[in-house]
């Protein structure tokens, strides 16, 4: 019985192409992913991987939320000292996120940026505030950020 079992594991590894292994795992990683071809779920978790590994070079321990707690999409741990953490696509500024502590993450131009969103707000012109966007939509956003807002912002390296 143990001859056969012996055999039967033999020809089970003589059969497996493991010298192929090696040249698959060297193709999974031969070209990275094109960003702009992501969708919105895609991206939103290439985003939250960027952002954590980042906040792990200082000492950020990131956790995933399933849903938006407190309009966070995660929160990044250090002792005692949490960050509730918001991911969008560019610099964005939101009426729901007012008084909660909220920090948005985004990359723009492959560098990631990290800001408290009420200190972005008090730099918010009051003629911005006047806009159906503003308005009736209750977030403005730009394409690219504003330089007066660079104050209030960090960039993670």
């Amino acid at each position: 019985m143990i001859k056969i079992l012996f055999i039967s594991i033999i020809t089970f590894f003589n059969i497996l192409p493991f010298n192929n292994i090696i040249n698959t795992s060297e193709q999974m990683f031969k070209n990275k992913i094109d960003y702009k071809s992501l969708n919105a779920k895609e991206k939103e978790n290439y985003n939250y991987h960027k952002v954590a590994s980042v906040l792990a070079d200082y000492g950020y321990d990131s956790m995933r939320l399933n849903n938006d707690w407190q309009g966070a999409d995660f929160i990044a741990v250090k002792a005692d000292e949490m960050l509730k953490i918001q991911l969008k696509g560019r610099f964005t500024l939101d009426k729901k996120y007012i008084g909660k502590g909220i920090f948005i993450a985004f990359i723009e131009n492959d560098t990631i940026k990290l800001y408290e969103h009420d200190k972005a707000l008090e730099l918010f012109p009051e003629s911005s505030k006047n806009t159906v966007s503003w308005k009736d939509k209750g977030q403005y956003s730009w394409l690219k950020t504003p330089e007066k807002y660079n104050t209030v912002i960090t960039v993670l390296k």
